[in-house]
């Protein structure tokens, strides 16, 4: 095995943590400035897809963090949605649900990959547009975007190596969306121009 081979071990010890600092944080803060109820719904609902891909082609070390992913998203989502869930959200994350599942009563359980990691910019956008929305963004977890950056830069390098461009657009718009979030974490008084001119 050689080095690169392993990064999909290593971006998946990434992986199973990774919503558990969001998670602790909103628990003990009820902080929710600039966190996405969108983006765990999303995340939580696209997760639970990806455990059917890979039951369906057996990859069974990849159903761990998958499975910790819907789990912790989740739950993440549920606190995020005590005080209200976005009816907008809602109906996007609600339909999404409906979509997943036409793609895999027409097409099979193989055409769920394709559709997933196509989806990734919908999982992710979310956060990014809260995040830079919010006047004061202190809601947002450093820890879980740090680990979500690491996991995803495993897997665009992968995606590199083994000239897979789905891995490689998934990795990559993944670590972008991350840096954006860290960006925007770290510098929580800056009141973008986005925010400004609404």
């Amino acid at each position: 095995m050689g080095v690169f081979d392993a990064l999909p071990i290593v971006a998946a010890l990434f992986a199973v943590p990774q919503f558990v600092p969001q998670l602790t944080s909103v628990w003990r803060t009820s902080d929710q400035a600039g966190v996405s109820w969108s983006w765990a719904a999303l995340t939580s609902v696209n997760n639970a897809a990806w455990i059917v891909y890979f039951v369906f082609g057996r990859m069974w070390t990849a159903l761990v963090p998958a499975i910790a992913a819907t789990v912790f998203a989740g739950v993440l989502a549920v606190l995020l949605g005590r005080a209200a869930v976005p009816i907008r959200a809602a109906g996007l994350v609600a339909g999404w649900t409906v979509v997943l599942g036409l793609i895999w009563a027409v097409f099979g359980p193989a055409a769920i990959g394709t559709a997933l990691t196509a989806s990734f910019l919908l999982q992710v956008s979310p956060s990014v547009w809260t995040a830079y929305r919010a006047d004061h963004p202190t809601g947002i977890s450093c820890g879980t975007w740090l680990l979500i950056l690491a996991e995803l830069l495993c897997w665009g390098v992968y995606g590199l190596d083994k000239s897979d461009p789905r891995l490689a657009v998934l990795g990559w718009s993944g670590v972008v969306a991350s840096m954006l979030m860290l960006v925007r974490a770290y510098a929580p008084g800056f009141t973008p121009r986005l925010r400004r001119s609404s």
